[in-house]
């Protein structure tokens, strides 16, 4: 039985959905992540394919440069402000959503934490999930 991703923005005007099932799912502690988020870090889903998501909405898009040296695009609603999902010029073809931003997010399991150099000492995580320092396909 395939499962649904579904979720979207506080207010309901950007929203995604995907049969498709994430190929990674993290905790990222870069920081970029935690500065934005407002705690320790930030957790993700990542589809492989952005062809396989149907988003409705328009979003606003922020540019930064990330940890790793190249740019992620911040897709949040314009209306109530919520960041929704992201898209990577490293990695073009890949579409990752923030994982509170699931309509469901206990379907969010996490598998790794990335930029582990980056943690903030009160921020602890899982001994069970493996850390990376950067990412795991970084150089």
């Amino acid at each position: 039985m395939t499962k649904r991703y579904s979720g979207g923005c506080a207010c309901g005007a950007l929203r995604y959905e995907t049969d498709a099932e994430p190929v990674f799912s993290n905790h990222c502690q870069c920081s970029d992540c935690a500065k934005r988020s407002g705690t320790g870090h930030s957790s993700y889903l990542t589809f492989a394919d952005k062809i396989d998501v149907t988003v409705t909405g328009e979003a606003k898009t922020w540019t930064v440069r990330a940890d790793s040296g190249f740019d992620k695009h911040h897709a949040f609603c314009p209306v109530c402000g919520t960041p929704v999902y992201l898209t990577f010029d490293r990695m073009p073809g890949i579409f990752t959503v923030h994982a509170t931003s699931l309509d469901d997010p206990s379907l969010f399991a996490p598998t790794v934490i990335t930029y582990a150099r980056s943690a903030l000492p009160w921020d602890d995580m899982s001994p069970a999930l493996t850390a990376f320092e950067t990412s795991p396909s970084a150089p």
